[in-house]
């Protein structure tokens, strides 16, 4: 029996899909991916062009549990320049027949997803009284992190930097707005994370906009915007000086700029991965282990957060359909 295709489109996701919810089937789907519950390949890169990139994410849950990929461009953003749209599909299929059972908006899941990871990271790692956070980073995660972030934190000030300042003021004007929080500009993004206890990198940036000597004992940093391995939003004295945590060892290993960067620097060893986030959500390995300690989350982001996405939208949609 045929069944029909669930298609959700970026409203429609956002409509459906909380981060309160996303927070925890991210942290499901880690604690899987890191305990070897599911299958998932590295992420293939097509080139398209300067600045251009197709990209090929696929995993499996687990037996019985749905398979699919997530296939998405990486463009500039014509609106807004220095900036970058992730753009796509999520297609999920049926364990049982093997037929697509829905398909949805790849840059909604994207954007609510990676925010409700670092969230969840944060909640792991941040100390419990963690009250302070800088935003490098004006865009959409910007936006997202600071919604999320504000779930697992009581959160009293807000500092954001992008290399625009008055583009900075803006979004600070627009996000005390929204959220009621004292939220500043600032020029710089020394400025931005001096006294932070949780600091989160948003940017397109190629090369660091964040030192490690500029940091507090204590501060949790979640490193985003780079996602591959070229790229690093971060130096290396940050990396060395961290307890770093990856989201997928493997991929942070092929992909994690920042920790090829330390690596080849020679301030890190291959054994400088202290856990997957995964682990840490199970209770496997120890994740922050003293009040000065700074601790690093390193996100690049995975299929199987994206298909838990998909298919808690496609079982929440069939059970509403069914009246429950």
């Amino acid at each position: 029996m045929s069944v029909a295709l669930k298609v959700f489109d970026a409203r429609a996701v956002r409509e459906a899909l909380s981060v309160a919810d996303a927070i925890a089937v991210v942290r499901k789907a880690m604690i899987a991916l890191s305990s070897g519950q599911v299958e998932q390949a590295l992420r293939s890169f097509i080139p398209l062009g300067d600045e251009q990139t197709f990209a090929l994410m696929p995993a499996a849950l687990g037996a019985g549990e749905p398979f699919g990929a997530k296939l998405i461009s990486v463009f500039a953003d014509a609106d807004h320049p220095g900036r970058k749209r992730h753009q796509g599909l999520v297609v999920l299929f049926d364990a049982e027949t093997g037929a697509p059972v829905c398909v949805a908006d790849a840059e909604e899941i994207t954007r609510i997803r990676t925010a409700a990871a670092s969230a969840a990271a944060t909640d792991a790692l941040a100390r419990p009284e963690a009250a302070r956070l800088a935003m490098l980073g004006l865009g959409a995660q910007a936006r997202a992190h600071i919604e999320a972030i504000a779930q697992v934190r009581n959160i009293q000030t807000i500092r954001v930097w992008g290399r625009d300042y008055a583009a900075a003021q803006a979004f600070a004007r627009e996000m005390d707005a929204a959220h009621g929080l004292t939220v500043q500009a600032c020029s710089t993004a020394a400025d931005a994370v001096k006294e932070a206890d949780i600091v989160c990198t948003v940017t397109g940036a190629s090369d660091p906009v964040l030192q490690g000597d500029w940091l507090a004992p204590g501060t949790h940093v979640n490193l985003v915007g780079s996602s591959g391995p070229a790229k690093a939003e971060a130096d290396t004295t940050l990396v060395a000086r961290s307890r770093f945590i990856a989201d997928h060892a493997g991929h942070v290993r092929a992909h994690g700029g920042e920790y090829l960067r330390a690596l080849e620097a020679g301030v890190i060893d291959d054994t400088h991965i202290a856990a997957e986030i995964g682990a840490v959500f199970a209770g496997d390995a120890p994740g922050r282990t003293g009040p000065d300690e700074i601790t690093v989350y390193k996100s690049l982001g995975h299929a199987v957060q994206d298909l838990a996405a998909a298919a808690w939208l496609y079982a929440n949609a069939k059970e509403n359909e069914n009246g429950h």
